[in-house]
């Protein structure tokens, strides 16, 4: 089945990371007109600022990303904590605030979260940014139960061991411990690629995907189903 984002005004947040870069490509690709924003959204005016200059919005996709903290749990700090929430939980529902009141006056739009499986299953040293993602998806799960009705879907990519710099640069991948985790955890046996990923995202923010409400997917290979 093919995808079309034709006519599509669809805006990305942080394309310079993450996977902004690949959604960029693809969606353009795929006939979307894409608009950025490369900024990390902690300044709490941020958000309505840069929904409010990109104009008509057809599709949101909520590309937040910080490099993961790796600390044990019992020795995570409140500066820890409190700085991974801002950067990836409390920009979220600034940008929808933002950007609902148009596609609710439309009665049509899609928001899409870009997440991560380390929500859905545990990972050592991970406690801070593990929390920070599961409020993620928790708020995509409400929001997408309360926009339906207004004919708007909101749904979320929890993803994990998908080729992206951001979490596996190559001295990770290069690392032969990291080539062994993979070769055990991850039943594809590889890391998803970064377009198999985007075009799953593409797919999720096309007329073809009207039917999904407030649902997370997992991307991972196999690693969280």
């Amino acid at each position: 089945m093919s995808t079309s984002l034709n006519g599509k005004r669809i805006f990305i947040t942080q394309a310079e990371t993450f996977m902004g870069p690949t959604l960029c490509e693809v969606f353009t690709e795929l006939g979307a007109e894409v608009i950025t924003d490369t900024q990390i959204l902690t300044d709490p005016t941020l958000p309505a600022q840069i929904i409010q200059a990109a104009g008509h919005i057809d599709v949101l996709v909520a590309n937040l990303a910080v490099p993961a903290p790796f600390t044990k749990g019992q020795l995570v700090n409140d500066d820890e904590w409190s700085a991974t929430f801002n950067a990836l939980v409390d920009p979220l529902p600034r940008l929808c605030t933002a950007v609902l009141p148009q596609m609710i006056e439309r009665q049509s739009g899609k928001i899409l979260v870009m997440g991560s499986a380390s929500a859905l299953r545990g990972i050592k040293r991970a406690s801070t940014y593990s929390a920070a993602r599961g409020a993620q998806l928790a708020y995509v799960q409400a929001m997408g139960v309360e926009m339906a009705p207004q004919g708007i879907q909101v749904n979320a990519i929890a993803q994990n061991f998908v080729d992206n710099p951001t979490y596996f640069p190559e001295e990770t991948k290069a690392n032969l411990a990291f080539q062994e985790r993979l070769r055990r955890e991850v039943p594809l046996g590889r890391l998803v690629s970064m377009r198999e990923d985007a075009q799953f995202a593409a797919y999720l923010c096309s007329d073809a995907a009207d039917c999904f409400v407030g649902q997370v997917f997992p991307v991972s290979g196999g690693w969280a189903v």
